[in-house]
């Protein structure tokens, strides 16, 4: 299983981007990075200017959204659509499209990923796709 650190989560993201716009060849996992980050130019300056950004600690209490977090976020929910894991993600993304659009139905499935998250750190334990799969049957 891949862990990448936080430093090297982000300057992967930080990587593809440069990599993408510079025009230079893109392994897949690049290539879906760089198409999400295109999703998202509120943050290109930031993955243009990263020894400005790369350690900066963003803090959600005070109001942050860390911009590597979210695009990891959409990463790891790219990945789970392509293979359709956990069971059932491919039919509850395509519900969500039907009716909120691509983007939008992607943040939905984010905010589910990053509860499930936040509760498997709160709690010391793995991801639960059982509270994962409950919060998307409840968006609508």
């Amino acid at each position: 299983m891949f862990s990448p650190s936080r430093d090297e989560a982000r300057r992967f993201l930080i990587e593809a981007w440069r990599k993408s716009r510079a025009g230079e060849p893109l392994s897949g996992l690049e290539k879906t990075a760089a198409q999400l980050i295109a999703l998202h130019p509120e943050y290109h300056r930031i993955l243009e200017a990263p020894d400005r950004y790369v350690d900066r600690d963003y803090r959600p209490e005070e109001g942050d959204i860390n911009p590597f977090l979210h695009l990891s976020l959409h990463l790891a929910v790219a990945e789970q659509l392509a293979i359709d894991q956990p069971a059932g993600i491919v039919a509850h993304y395509g519900r969500l499209r039907a009716s909120r659009g691509e983007h939008d139905a992607l943040h939905a499935i984010l905010e589910c990923l990053g509860e499930v998250m936040w509760q498997a750190q709160r709690l010391g334990r793995g991801p639960d796709a059982a509270l994962y799969m409950s919060c998307l049957e409840g968006q609508k």
